[in-house]
């Protein structure tokens, strides 16, 4: 008798997720503009860690009793007062974030990570480092989760995009009975030979983002590979997963 592959899932929301099983499974947060793809840079440029907060208080206050740490984030794509830096993954270079913690607070990335509960690993993906999260997948042998930060808990088409980016390279090694996951490939599918960026500029929140003048940002977060690392939460931090560990 063949062994059952594990599932895949795709959530289009934070709305959505009471709706899914995350019990013993991976998930995966996927916020592209920008959260997941800050972090990613952050920790590929040798960050000590990332803290994801919720609240602009406890950001701060951790902030003030964390040693070589850093307070960032924002809200509607503004920095947020009394945080010293944005959300921005071009401003956390290696000659600046090397063994500093980054703590971060976002619109919606950093709110759903605390949303999740009862999973074997939470970890978090972007384009960024789209071949280095689906190797882990593989890797895990558990139930997946895709969770899309979306924003405000309506549906958006760069976590999905990215969700269907997964779904593609995994398809044939999980059971896929999934509506939404089979939307996102689908999605993916018809991006053809285009690079993201190209279908990404008509989406809402590249609109949204570009009226602040953050098209260079939203490029940056839409290259494939550039950070080949997989964030992975352990207690409040995320840190860099090492796969012999």
């Amino acid at each position: 008798m063949n062994k059952q592959m594990p599932r895949l899932e795709v959530c289009l929301s934070p709305a959505l997720l009471h709706l899914y099983d995350t019990e013993g499974a991976a998930v995966v947060i996927i916020d592209v503009f920008r959260a997941t793809s800050t972090i990613a840079a952050a920790l590929y440029n040798n960050a000590r860690a990332v803290i994801p907060v919720a609240s602009i208080e406890e950001c701060i206050e951790l902030g003030n009793s964390i040693e070589n740490s850093v307070t960032a984030g924002e809200r509607n794509g503004h920095i947020v007062e009394g945080l010293q830096y944005g959300n921005s993954p071009s401003e956390y270079t290696r000659d600046f974030i090397s063994g500093r913690t980054l703590v971060l607070t976002t619109t919606n990335g950093t709110r759903l990570l605390h949303m999740v509960k009862g999973a074997d690993s939470i970890v978090t993906g972007s384009f960024l480092n789209l071949s280095a999260v689906c190797d882990f997948l593989l890797n895990s042998n558990k139930n997946v989760l895709l969770a899309c930060a979306a924003w405000k808990d309506r549906f958006n088409l760069e976590d999905t995009l990215f969700a269907g980016a997964v779904v593609n390279r995994l398809k044939g090694s999980f059971d896929i009975n999934c509506d939404s996951a089979r939307a996102a490939n689908a999605l993916f599918e018809n991006m053809g030979s285009r690079r993201p960026i190209e279908l990404l500029q008509d989406s809402s929140h590249y609109r949204r983002l570009a009226a602040y003048g953050l098209e260079k940002d939203m490029e940056y977060c839409a290259t494939i590979d550039l950070h080949p690392v997989v964030p992975i939460l352990q207690g409040q931090e995320l840190i860099i997963h090492q796969p012999n560990q």
